[in-house]
């Protein structure tokens, strides 16, 4: 019993032992070997009126595109050798490569509206705002959290599905 007072007791001495302060006070001698910054000079402030919106100096940017992409046909673009897919199929985790980079993406049985919910992470692009998918047909169509199609997909091998996003986007799915 004494043996464990003492352990305790030395424990407690170690504990407060690592609670010294280690901040530095002005009567370190080490704080005040240091010179002070030199002032840096700074240029001078230049003034002038900018040209006003829609004058010859911003013609500099290209114009705004003006096609709108329609909504994606899951029927459309489905070759005949797309292979059966079953929602159960899909259930889990895929890497996802789409405009050059890779990210993750979460499909799950929950529902959502009239889908199931699904989600990404690290992707950029449309593929961001997916939030549900379903199966139709031998497709797959990804939506966004408001029910529109981002993107559909066909299987093309036993783990891996291929398409493109509603803006023509080529996309992988594989396992």
């Amino acid at each position: 019993m004494k043996f464990s007072h003492a352990v305790t007791g030395a424990a407690i001495l170690l504990a407060l032992a690592g609670c010294q302060r280690t901040s530095y006070s002005s009567m370190n001698s080490a704080n005040s070997a240091l010179p002070p910054l030199q002032a840096q000079p700074v240029p001078s402030v230049q003034s002038g009126q900018l040209p006003p919106p829609g004058a010859a100096g911003s013609a500099q940017f290209p114009a705004a595109p003006t096609t709108t992409t329609a909504a994606l046909d899951p029927a459309a673009g489905v070759p005949a050798t797309a292979l059966d897919v079953t929602k159960e199929s899909m259930v889990g985790n895929w890497r996802v490569q789409s405009a050059g980079s890779s990210c993750d993406m979460f499909l799950t049985l929950t529902n959502l509206g009239s889908g199931s919910r699904g989600g990404t992470r690290g992707c950029a692009g449309e593929l961001t705002a997916m939030g549900s998918w379903e199966v139709s047909g031998k497709s797959v169509v990804l939506k966004d959290r408001n029910g529109n199609t981002i993107g559909s997909l066909y299987k093309t091998a036993d783990a891996r599905f291929d398409g493109s996003t509603a803006s023509g986007q080529p996309v992988s799915l594989s396992r």
